[in-house]
């Protein structure tokens, strides 16, 4: 969130001083990013130091008032022309959580997923709620007040971004569901070969200098490969 762009969004209606622009700030944005005083005088303080506000003397009740300067209009210029930068995304905990309970001991990623749907479909329905409010309340007002509409798409645009996160989290536990069912079976252990020629080179009637019954020694041993391969052939497909 760049509170460093929206402090000059406001300064350029005229001069503010800091607690007008907290409280005009999360009037327009139906506080759902809250600010506190000490937050903003630091980002003014910071702002002024650049260059792109100036202190413009004080009010009537010796509030300090602050004026965007030129620089200032046009970094605030830029900002609204450029895209915001989606190449870095923000870290999102939700995603790092589930990413760190893959694999973690004692942990049921299902249910950490479904513990979150549950939040995030509640959030949904509140916001969809207060969307419902603010519609009814511009429907009711001949004129649109600004920050009411403002108020409006910062709503929609959080219930976009519940809505995208429930088909995230659906996702998630389906590939999760997936990848369970399709996971590699271990390969069944081969034949001990060498302990079954150990005993039958021990029964009677096959000692050194009898006669071989068809179908032995070599032959039955390629047999047994046969068996071997054909088993590991259907193991590997199960593995695809």
């Amino acid at each position: 969130m760049s509170i460093r762009h929206g402090l000059l969004a406001l300064l350029e209606h005229g001069p503010r001083y800091g607690s007008q622009l907290r409280t005009e700030f999360e009037s327009r944005t139906g506080a759902t990013w809250p600010l506190n005083v000490g937050q903003v005088y630091t980002t003014l303080g910071r702002l002024e130091r650049d260059g792109l506000v100036g202190q413009s003397g004080e009010d009537g009740a010796g509030h300090a008032l602050y004026a965007i300067t030129d620089a200032g209009r046009a970094e605030l210029r830029t900002w609204f022309e450029k895209p915001v930068d989606r190449t870095s995304p923000a870290r999102d905990e939700l995603a790092i959580k589930l990413a760190m309970a893959v694999g973690a001991p004692g942990v049921d990623i299902r249910a950490v997923i479904q513990s979150q749907r549950r939040h995030t479909v509640k959030a949904m329905q509140d916001y969809t709620r207060l969307k419902a409010q603010a519609l009814a309340a511009l429907e009711d007002t001949a004129s649109r007040e600004r920050d009411d509409v403002a108020w409006l798409l910062v709503l929609e645009q959080l219930i976009f971004q519940t809505e995208a996160e429930a088909r995230w989290l659906d996702h998630c536990e389906s590939r999760l569901i997936r990848l369970s069912a399709t996971a590699v079976a271990p390969a069944p252990a081969p034949a001990p070969s060498d302990t079954a020629s150990a005993s039958a080179a021990v029964e009677p009637g096959h000692g050194p200098g009898a006669p071989h019954a068809p179908g032995a020694g070599a032959g039955g041993g390629g047999e047994a490969g046969g068996s071997g391969g054909r088993r590991g052939a259907r193991a590997g497909g199960r593995g695809r």
